[in-house]
């Protein structure tokens, strides 16, 4: 009997170390998939990949390359994955670490298009200007950071009251994560590119460079004219009605993703960029 009991042991210990160590592995991409740090994960598995294809070709000089990157890797994954080491520290810290996240209904989606169509309407008649980023997938952290935290219900009402001329929080970006205002006054990478129209400012400068690096949804009225543009992978689309915001947002928040699709909008929006 205890020679039979032994294996079984044996293997339920196995078992549940495999598990252990997928959960943690789990949670661990869930801590950076809100950071750049997914797009250096795809950087490192190609490295591996033309590794593994470079010792079955026979490439000795290509092995040799990938060898010395994977060997020196692990002290540059150190450096550049520090504040993902230490956003995972302090959630850990916090008890949050195991937590899990709830998941967002399509009611909480439909205020949060209701509550960003109206508060943009507002804002376009009387010229306020306003720069609002909805996280998708490519998260948004490391941005968030660079404001101020809120962590509040969205509302018509509270976007208004934070985008009012000489606030404290007027200056900067509106983050929106999982539908909820995250943080304000936040920071936004400005658009380097050459082709951006000369009339357009830093509002929507930043919408593109945001664009560029992450796969957010950007709203912007511009405090000029009162137009309404959204900027979303390196394209900016202008002078849109509130129907055509309604619709955007819609299909960007409530449809999945799809890869060929969602690269080109249907509206009658003037692009520019």
């Amino acid at each position: 009997m205890e020679n039979v009991d032994l294996p079984l042991l044996h293997y339920l210990g196995i078992a549940v170390d495999i598990l252990l160590v997928w959960f943690v592995i789990y949670k661990l991409i869930m801590v950076v998939r809100g950071t750049k740090a997914v797009q250096l994960l795809k950087g490192i598995t190609v490295i591996v990949v033309v590794r593994m294809l470079s010792q079955y070709l026979g490439l000795s000089t290509l092995q040799w390359i990938m060898d010395q990157a994977l060997t020196w890797g692990f002290l540059a994954i150190i450096i550049i994955f520090q504040p993902e080491v230490r956003r995972a520290l302090e959630q850990l810290g916090r008890g949050r670490f195991f937590s899990r996240g709830g998941a967002q209904g399509e009611e909480d989606t439909e205020i949060t298009i209701e509550a960003i169509v109206k508060a943009t309407e507002y804002m376009a008649k009387r010229r306020i200007g306003a720069l609002m980023s909805i996280e998708k997938e490519t998260g948004m952290s490391d941005y968030i950071e660079t404001g101020i935290p809120l962590n509040s219900m969205i509302s018509s009402e509270l976007l208004i009251n934070i985008f009012i001329p000489n606030t404290p929080l007027h200056d900067g970006a509106v983050v929106i994560q999982r539908n909820q205002i995250a943080a304000a006054a936040c920071y936004l990478p400005l658009s380097e590119s050459p082709f951006i129209s000369k009339e357009l400012g830093t509002r929507h400068r930043a919408a593109l460079g945001i664009s560029e690096v992450t796969d957010s949804l950007t709203i912007i009225v511009s405090e000029e004219t009162g137009n309404i543009s959204a900027a979303r992978n390196s394209e900016i689309h202008r002078d849109l009605t509130q129907d055509e915001l309604r619709e955007v947002l819609q299909r960007e928040l409530q449809s999945p993703i799809k890869a060929v699709s969602s690269n080109r909008w249907q509206w009658r929006g003037r692009k520019n960029g």
